[in-house]
């Protein structure tokens, strides 16, 4: 579950850094550039994504 958790929080991390880069303009091309909502959805999966990396790291391996 350990790796589980770990590999899930940092696609998320990585899902919403690129949601956040995009609702605030800096990548462009998509319909999600510049729109607002799509920045604070982007901060709440990276939010997630830490959370869960984070647990996945301090939870003690499973023998």
């Amino acid at each position: 579950m350990r790796v589980w958790s770990l590999t899930l929080g940092v696609i998320c991390l990585i899902t919403g850094g690129i949601w956040f880069l995009q609702g605030a303009g800096v990548i462009k091309g998509s319909f999600m550039t510049g729109q607002q909502l799509w920045l604070i959805i982007g901060i709440l999966v990276a939010l997630v994504g830490l959370g869960l990396a984070f647990s996945g790291l301090r939870r003690p391996a499973r023998r």
